[in-house]
């Protein structure tokens, strides 16, 4: 179950957090990992320790170090897992960072810096493994393709101190809902993740406080919770899954209903435009006090 064994997977942001749990998990299950991190020196030292320890229990990885979002670095990179390993199977994309502030007091530099590296980050590296395993199945050769996405609770929420994460996550989930519609006629399969997990982006201000590790039990947001559901997605037993959408953390699993079209209106006049007075009519009790419109998605689980 889960056998993954020779399969060539490539893993964003892979040096820490989520995807080093990721590429460890992918390594157990036989994957020959290929971890992508930035090229700045705290980043690369632990890259390069997820590599060690992945080769310490018998795993095959290697490190490549570049932006994750800029088209040459990430053509390097497959080209690199390429080169090595003659092939790609399974694509990661789990790297991002925040740059919180509420929505009058955030700079362009802040909004567009954030859409760029997680919206573009996926998109540069999709575009890279979408071709390939098109050209694959255009020559007749197996394709096992698996995109995995990293989105987060933020897009259904709106968090109110980050505009530019939960648009740029928002558009990650559309980008990849639309890239499991073209590709799924290949065998490739794409899904997307929510998870939950004590990362870096995590560990500041009220977030650090709720995620933070407990000192006994069960510990909610190791981000090695979320792992196993990546192994299971890209594995073969997992092939019949495509375009959808998990939230993922401590033991459980949440499968996201697609959204769908709720009551409808029609004018009681009949075929006529609607005035404003003839909605308010209508619609008025739809949206009454007890309507919620806010959720509480990061609530603490009970200890």
């Amino acid at each position: 179950m889960g056998d993954i064994n020779g399969k060539v997977a490539i893993i964003t942001g892979a040096g820490r957090g989520l995807g080093r749990e990721e590429a460890i998990q992918l390594a157990q299950q036989g994957a020959r990992v290929v971890i992508s991190d930035i090229n700045l020196p705290d980043a690369e030292e632990a890259a390069n320790a997820t590599v060690e320890e992945i080769k310490g229990f018998g795993g095959e990885a290697i490190a490549v170090f570049g932006d994750c979002a800029d088209t040459s670095d990430s053509e390097r990179l497959f080209k690199t897992a390429l080169d090595t390993y003659g092939d790609v199977n399974i694509m990661v994309n789990n790297a991002g960072f925040c740059r919180d502030k509420t929505i009058f007091g955030m700079s362009d530099e802040e909004f567009d810096s954030v859409v760029r590296v997680h919206l573009r980050g996926h998109f540069v590296n999709i575009r890279n493994a979408t071709k390939h395993w098109r050209e694959k199945a255009k020559a007749g050769e197996e394709v096992y393709g698996r995109l995995i996405s990293t989105s987060s609770e933020a897009m259904i929420f709106g968090s109110a101190g980050q505009p530019n994460y939960a648009a740029a996550k928002g558009g990650v989930t559309a980008m990849s809902m639309a890239t499991a519609q073209l590709m799924i006629k290949y065998g490739v399969t794409c899904n997307v993740i929510m998870p939950r997990g004590r990362t870096d982006m995590t560990n500041k201000g009220i977030t650090e406080q709720i995620f933070a590790k407990p000192e006994e039990g069960f510990d909610y947001f190791d981000p090695a919770n979320v792992a196993p559901l990546v192994g299971y997605l890209v594995s073969p037993e997992a092939g019949h899954i495509s375009g959808e959408l998990f939230v993922v953390w401590g033991g459980r699993v949440n499968i996201v209903q697609r959204p769908t079209l709720d009551k409808f209106y029609d004018n009681p006049k009949g075929a006529e435009k609607w005035t404003v007075e003839g909605l308010h009519s209508s619609l008025a009790d739809y949206f009454t006090d007890d309507h919620q419109t806010v959720v509480d998605g990061f609530s603490v689980p009970p200890q």
